[in-house]
C-alpha cells in the first residue's frame, strides 16, 4: 500500500486493527475460560470498546467507499434531474444527521470528563472510550464529502483516459 494509500485509509487500518484485537481476546478468553479455567476479568471491556471503535472507524471508510446501504434501483427509476435532486437532499441529511451525532458525541464526552467514570476493571476513561463518535462523525462527513463530489468527476476523468487510450489502440 502507497503511504498517501494508508493515511487516506487510515481509518480502515484502524478499524482492522481493532478487530483483530476483537477476535484475539475473545478467542483468548474462550481458550481460558473453557480450557484453563481462569477468565480473562477484563476481555468483556476491551471487547466492548474495539466494537465500538471498529463500527464507527468502518462506517467512515464505508461513506468514502460508497458500501452503505442504498436504494439506487428506485432513484434510477425517476429523470435525471430529481436524482441530481435527490442525491444533494441524501447529502444534506447525512450530512445534518452526522453533524447532531458528534455533537451528541461531544456531549457525551464532556459528561464524561466532568463525572469522571471510567470502566470497572481496567479504569479507562469513558471519555477515551466513547472520543470515537465526533472523531469518525467528522471523519464520515469529510468521506461523504469525497464520496459524492469528488469520487464520481475521479471516476470519469479515469474513464475518460481509458476511452482516449482505446481509440489511440
Amino acid at each position: 500500500m502507497k503511504k498517501s494509500n494508508l493515511i487516506v485509509n487510515i481509518d480502515l487500518l484502524l478499524a482492522a486493527v481493532a478487530l483483530a484485537i476483537l477476535v484475539t481476546v475473545t478467542f483468548g478468553g474462550v481458550i481460558m475460560r473453557y480450557f484453563v479455567g481462569k477468565p480473562i476479568i477484563w476481555a468483556e471491556e476491551v471487547q466492548l470498546w474495539c466494537f465500538l471503535w471498529m463500527t464507527f472507524l468502518g462506517a467512515g471508510a464505508a461513506f468514502r467507499q460508497g458500501s452503505h446501504v442504498a436504494v439506487e434501483m428506485v432513484v434510477s427509476l425517476f429523470p435525471q434531474k430529481i436524482q441530481k435532486f435527490i442525491e444533494k437532499m441524501d447529502y444534506v441529511i447525512c450530512m445534518v444527521v452526522l453533524g447532531y451525532l458528534g455533537f451528541l458525541g461531544c456531549d457525551i464526552i464532556k459528561l464524561m470528563m466532568k463525572i469522571g467514570k471510567s470502566t470497572s476493571i481496567l479504569h479507562v476513561p469513558f471519555y477515551f472510550i466513547n472520543g470515537i463518535i465526533p472523531v469518525c462523525c467528522v471523519l464520515m462527513m469529510v468521506s461523504l464529502t469525497y464520496a459524492t463530489f469528488f469520487m464520481k468527476k475521479d471516476e470519469e476523468h479515469k474513464e475518460d483516459i481509458t476511452a482516449d487510450k482505446k481509440e489511440e489502440e
